[in-house]
């Protein structure tokens, strides 16, 4: 196959820098972005965080092809931030963001375990996807259709 071993997606080479920052010479306040090691999903989630604050003006990523581990982001300020300082910004905010999200997991699925070791609420009537219903009407499921 063409696909690169698995570890090449991942592990950084010697000497290797996981990013790289060229300052854009024909926007004002711009900088590309060359995160090696990585692809869509920490993409997309840098572009969502950045988009969110006030300073920025412009945040966008691409995947130039999917069998190179890396993605460009492209980021424009108003000019009261650098983009280095703006992704800074992005990625402390998303690992807090995660951090809080682990701390929420982690408590819900202790509530689950206590309410299961007490004796629950009989886990064989309740709705897998949080329904209060508990499947479809009149005792038929979606194969019956």
């Amino acid at each position: 196959m063409n696909a690169p071993a698995r570890y090449e997606l991942f592990v950084l080479e010697d000497g290797e820098k996981p990013v790289e920052v060229t300052e854009d010479t024909k926007i004002p306040n711009a900088a590309t972005i060359k995160i090696v090691k990585q692809d869509h999903t920490l993409g997309n989630m840098l572009r969502a965080q950045l988009l969110s604050m006030p300073q920025i003006l412009f945040a966008g990523y691409k995947v130039p092809h999917p069998l190179h581990p890396y993605f460009i982001i492209k980021i424009q300020t108003d000019g009261t931030i650098t983009p280095q300082v703006a992704l800074e910004q992005a990625c402390t905010k998303l690992i807090q963001m995660l951090v809080s999200l682990e701390t929420k997991f982690k408590r819900e699925f202790s509530f689950k375990d206590v309410e299961g070791a007490v004796g629950g609420s009989g886990a064989a009537n309740e709705d897998p996807y949080g329904g209060a219903g508990g499947g479809w009407a009149g005792g038929r499921d979606y194969l019956d259709f």
